[in-house]
């Protein structure tokens, strides 16, 4: 009943358009629509945030009056706005607030200098956030490829600042270097051991701390001094978020796994006005179930909306912590012979919450990556289908699920489950699934969107971002080309997809998947004017060149939210994600907030990483943000 009243106001909607005039006309470029009835366009007319005319010129320019704003795309690309299928759009605020430390290309340090010099620079163009989240953060740098060829030192960055602490992370995520104001935030001096697994270096011939710390002993500095920014500064990393998001092309971000405190950060910062363009959230099933039933809605209010649940079965992949169905192939680590990974929640929790968010009609999204934790997702489904047919109507999610089998994905066909697969794999560790995860041979089908288009279904691409930057063209260009970054070779060949299929992935369904596809996801009349601009038309270029395209503007319900100029081009910090991956892959468990239940089994070795996924990290941090926290 709910689709036929949204279809049926659409349908007088699109009546009531041919007597009204435009306020923006788009033409002198490639449309494209994802609507298969009419893939491109000549022109597209908005009036009131909506699609009012898509077509020919001269079919569009019946809606132009005298005050219609005409735009010349100047031969680039028009398309729908991208959709999140699955991010953390959160603590991606932190990944768009922080210095870029990465050394030529991808940054500008070359040494201790330039390193501080970019630091003073980022301080002077963020100067308003940092007096609200009280802290200068920096991403990437590398002692390597400093001309040092050494680490700088608490002094060293208290030439950059003594006022604010200054927290700095090497690009392996395994070491950080920390001013003497955030040393002091930290707990850390003189008299302070080293934690076990972490090391605190000191200056020569004393026990004073020089700024650098290693592995758990930076993890517990982060852990003390990202709380103290506060629930009014983690409102600065959801603005920051949903802009970084939309620099990138996205008109709808996704909040992929929360916790009451963080939505009523987000509440706040949705009433304040601060969000850019549409966010939904998943709190996890694990902490507060109440909260997500009276929260659940289809509707946005002021941009943002809570819409299902999320279960986390199983960790990562690339940290051995995905629960497989056979050994790993060659580890990493001090691993027991036969090790294939361990279960993040028990079959009990798995089995109660899929029949929980079933019976109440909420859509679950459930990580999961190894083949034994999809065995007992798809075992939980059968059963809870089994009692409620409407189930297979749902649209409960499979997020990841990099090492799917064939099999199983036909048993989520027959359940009706949406496949959101994550191809940016193949091109950030494409090299370590072949040469440790699972090997050259299974390797080849991690992320198998090949084997779910031959049986008819749709799937979403995402990037999962802070895990990996939040790059509508990275993920447009791994779901076509699977090259790893690395030997450059094409991980599965048979599982690339063409352009048009691949912009699918990112638009129409997964605004299918979000319950949106009405508003959503393609240009048609009745939709809203939710539009990304590339520099060029991703159909005619060649695919591999497909990572070098740009997202110069992005448009939410008709006005502009973003263009690219010599500012923006600037902004982005790679480093981040690489630093994050590498911190989470710890081998020590960080502390549990009150009321937060880590779920890292009792089976797990100890080179096991300190949390099942980056998910468990975030949420760490986000709860201690929103609370205050402080362990």
């Amino acid at each position: 009943m709910k689709r036929f009243f949204i279809f049926w106001s659409l349908y007088l909607f699109s009546i009531t358009t041919l007597a009204q005039t435009a306020d923006q006309i788009w033409m002198g470029g490639s449309i494209l629509t994802m609507n298969d009835a009419a893939m491109s366009a000549e022109a597209i007319a908005e009036r009131d945030g909506r699609i009012i005319a898509v077509g020919t010129l001269d079919e569009v320019m019946k809606a132009k009056g005298p005050e219609t704003q005409m735009i010349d795309l100047q031969g680039q690309a028009l398309l729908p706005g991208f959709v999140d299928a699955h991010g953390h759009v959160m603590m991606g605020g932190l990944q768009a607030l922080s210095a870029n430390l990465l050394a030529p290309p991808d940054g500008e340090v070359t040494d201790i200098a330039s390193l501080q010099q970019t630091l003073k620079d980022w301080i002077s163009a963020n100067q308003a956030v940092i007096n609200k989240v009280q802290l200068i953060v920096g991403f990437g740098y590398d002692n390597a490829q400093l001309s040092e060829l050494r680490h700088p030192t608490r002094d060293e960055l208290d030439a950059v600042s003594t006022d604010y602490p200054v927290l700095i992370i090497h690009q392996s995520g395994h070491l950080a270097v920390l001013n003497s104001k955030a040393l002091e935030v930290a707990g850390i001096s003189a008299a302070t051991k080293n934690p076990e697994g972490g090391v605190i270096r000191r200056r020569e011939n004393s026990t004073e701390p020089n700024g650098v710390l290693e592995e758990l002993a930076m993890f517990s500095a982060l852990l003390k001094i990202l709380p103290k920014i506060g629930p009014e500064g983690f409102k600065a990393f959801a603005r920051s978020g949903s802009k970084l998001w939309a620099r990138f092309g996205y008109t709808t971000a996704q909040e992929g796994r929360s916790s009451p405190d963080t939505v009523r950060v987000m509440q706040a910062v949705a009433a304040e006005g601060g969000f850019a363009i549409d966010v939904v959230t998943y709190p996890d099933v694990l902490i507060d179930r109440g909260f997500i039933e009276s929260s659940v809605s289809l509707s946005y209010q002021h941009r943002l909306r809570v819409g299902g649940g999320k279960l986390t079965i199983d960790g990562s992949p690339q940290g051995f912590t995905a629960w497989r169905d056979s050994p790993y192939y060659k580890p990493v680590g001090n691993y027991p012979a036969g090790y294939s990974g361990y279960a993040a929640a028990t079959a009990e929790q798995v089995f109660d919450s899929v029949k929980w968010a079933t019976e109440r009609d909420i859509q679950l999204l459930s990580h999961a990556n190894g083949e034994r934790a999809m065995d007992l997702l798809i075992a939980a489904h059968r059963a809870a289908m089994a009692n409620t047919p409407r189930a297979k109507e749902q649209r409960h999610v499979l997020i990841h699920g990099q090492f799917v089998r064939a099999d199983q994905l036909d048993d989520f066909k027959a359940l009706g489950m949406i496949p959101s697969l994550f191809p940016m794999h193949t091109f950030y560790w494409g090299d370590w699934h072949l040469q440790h995860t699972v090997g050259p041979e299974k390797g080849q089908n991690i992320s198998p969107t090949g084997w779910v288009l031959e049986r008819d279904m749709i799937f979403t691409s995402h990037h999962d971002a802070p895990v990996a930057f939040p790059d509508s063209l990275r993920v447009l260009d791994a779901t076509v080309n699977r090259h790893a970054r690395g030997s450059g070779v094409v991980v599965g060949p048979q599982h690339r997809v063409d352009v048009i299929t691949a912009l699918k992935a990112m638009t129409l369904w997964p605004a299918y998947q979000h319950f949106e596809e009405d508003a959503k996801g393609s240009l048609e009349v009745g939709k809203l004017a939710d539009f990304a601009i590339l520099s060029k038309d991703p159909t005619k270029v060649p695919p591999e060149t497909l990572a070098s395209l740009k997202v110069t503007e992005t448009i939410k319900e008709g006005r502009s939210i973003f263009r690219l100029n010599e500012a923006t081009t600037q902004a982005q910090n790679p480093g981040f994600g690489r630093a994050m991956n590498a911190l989470a892959n710890s081998r020590h468990q960080p502390r549990a907030l009150p009321g937060y239940q880590g779920r890292v089994a009792s089976s797990a070795p100890d080179t096991a990483v300190s949390a099942a996924c980056l998910s468990d990290l975030y949420l760490t941090l986000a709860d201690a943000m929103a609370t205050g926290y402080q362990p």
